[in-house]
């Protein structure tokens, strides 16, 4: 884009965007870039997503619980992959890479699934397939973005470019529901790699911006110029030296208990209200829509002020807490009409709250934090806690435990989980003052 056309798209885009956010001037590119970018992501993985669920309700939760550990370990052995990219590659190159090769891959598992059917090998494929990439392209979204923005722009424009995400998410499902009885769930994984195609267009128009404006972080002005080095696997030694991102780890692991503790309560609940697979389907694309038109409400109203006037620990603290609520709602009804409610008000909260708020806290890390660190946190440490939830659901299941007494230690671990982001973010507000008491310093 020429600084001409830059120029004349800053006058009413910018107007425009200050009605819901925060942006200067010379932002505006960025983050309309950065809106599309995450609405093609999310959007391209929330059209197949629905279809992951209904397999997941066909295969059944004694063998979704051995697929979260299948999980866990690919996501593990993507770690080194990854930072090998990381230490080797200039970011410009290997970013676009990452959702090139997501594109390709859901192009050929569509091409796989559609001869074979429901097939349980090629179901049990996808469902790994997935789970692992749900979390390691927004990972790699958040990385780029925190090195294209500095501290205080994450307070300002991360609710808004986070409702980007939030209207790709709005959208698959949306284009689910209505092409799935036409093109059948393999046909939709076309359109799931196309987004991601999209998507590779505008992270290099990003890029390419941010190389001729040279604002934000001071590391970004050399993302064309250097890898960034250092061991492959150094995200685990990071993570371990460094109590602030093993705090971040405790977090994302008690996260990710908690999710899997309701998901497994969501496969048996829509297992037995609803008999066909189609119908399941729907439900689960119905749900992410309903979620997704509450959240971009949020984010466009409420994230970035919550965030400027409250502090990040209320963006990490809040959800857990109404959690807690809701495992103890479930406990004492367990009705289908009950889990929705605290399906949507977890998911709601996550994507509104939570997420910009944990991508918050990577802000003033340095730039191998951000990308080794984050995305081993984000991914083998995210599926580690889903390994062990799922396996520790099933054996209680197995122990004749009643579905409300494993809502009831789901409601102990939703609140520990408020504890450690309370305690994340006072520690983020004493790295604040610590920052700006220095620059006062003469």
């Amino acid at each position: 884009m020429s600084d001409s056309a830059q120029t004349r798209l800053h006058g009413p885009a910018t107007r425009l965007l200050k009605r819901v956010a925060d942006v200067e001037p010379d932002e505006t590119v960025a983050v309309i870039g950065g809106f599309f970018l995450f609405f093609f992501v999310l959007g391209g993985y929330f059209m197949v997503r629905p279809v992951r669920e209904t397999v997941g309700t066909i295969l059944g939760a004694d063998r979704v619980a051995d697929l979260f550990v299948v999980t866990w370990i690919v996501a593990v052995a993507i770690v080194p992959i990854y930072g090998a990219l990381c230490s080797r590659f200039r970011r410009s190159t290997f970013l676009p890479w990452i959702y090139g090769f997501v594109g390709v891959a859901l192009l050929g598992v569509g091409m796989l699934l559609r001869p074979a059917g429901p097939n349980v090998v090629a179901s049990q494929f996808f469902f790994v397939f997935i789970s692992v990439l749900n979390l390691f392209v927004v990972s790699v979204f958040w990385s780029f973005l925190l090195e294209l923005f500095n501290p205080n722009q994450t307070k300002r424009l991360f609710g808004f470019i986070a409702a980007g995400g939030t209207a790709g998410a709005l959208m698959g499902p949306m284009a689910t529901d209505l092409l799935v009885g036409f093109v059948g769930y393999d046909g939709i994984l076309f359109f799931g790699g196309a987004a991601f195609f999209v998507a590779i267009l505008i992270q290099r128009l990003l890029i390419n911006v941010r190389n001729r404006t040279h604002w934000g972080t001071p590391e970004a002005e050399m993302m064309e110029e250097q890898p960034i080095g250092g061991n492959p696997f150094a995200g685990f030694t990071l993570i371990l030296r460094s109590p602030y991102l093993a705090g971040i780890a405790l977090f994302v692991i008690l996260l990710a208990s908690v999710n899997t503790f309701l998901y497994f309560e969501q496969l048996r609940v829509v297992a037995a209200t609803f008999e066909d697979t189609a119908q399941r389907t729907r439900v689960f694309s119905r749900l992410d829509y309903t979620v997704q038109t509450l959240t971009i409400i949020f984010q466009l109203t409420l994230t970035g002020r919550i965030a400027r006037k409250f502090g990040i620990g209320m963006l990490l603290t809040a959800v857990p807490l109404l959690m807690v609520t809701g495992f103890l709602l479930l406990a004492t009804f367990g009705t289908f009409a009950v889990l929705a409610g605290v399906m949507i008000t977890r998911r709601v909260g996550e994507y509104a709250f939570v997420r910009p708020g944990r991508e918050m806290l990577f802000s003033r890390v340095d730039t191998e934090s951000k990308y080794k660190a984050k995305n081993t946190i984000d991914v083998p440490v995210y599926r580690g806690g889903d390994a062990i939830s799922g396996q520790v659901d099933s054996a209680l299941s197995a122990s004749a435990w009643s579905a409300s007494a494993v809502a009831v230690l789901a409601a102990v671990v939703a609140t520990v989980w408020a504890v450690v982001g309370y305690l994340l973010g006072r520690a983020r507000r004493g790295e604040e003052q610590r920052i700006r008491e220095a620059s006062a310093t003469p």
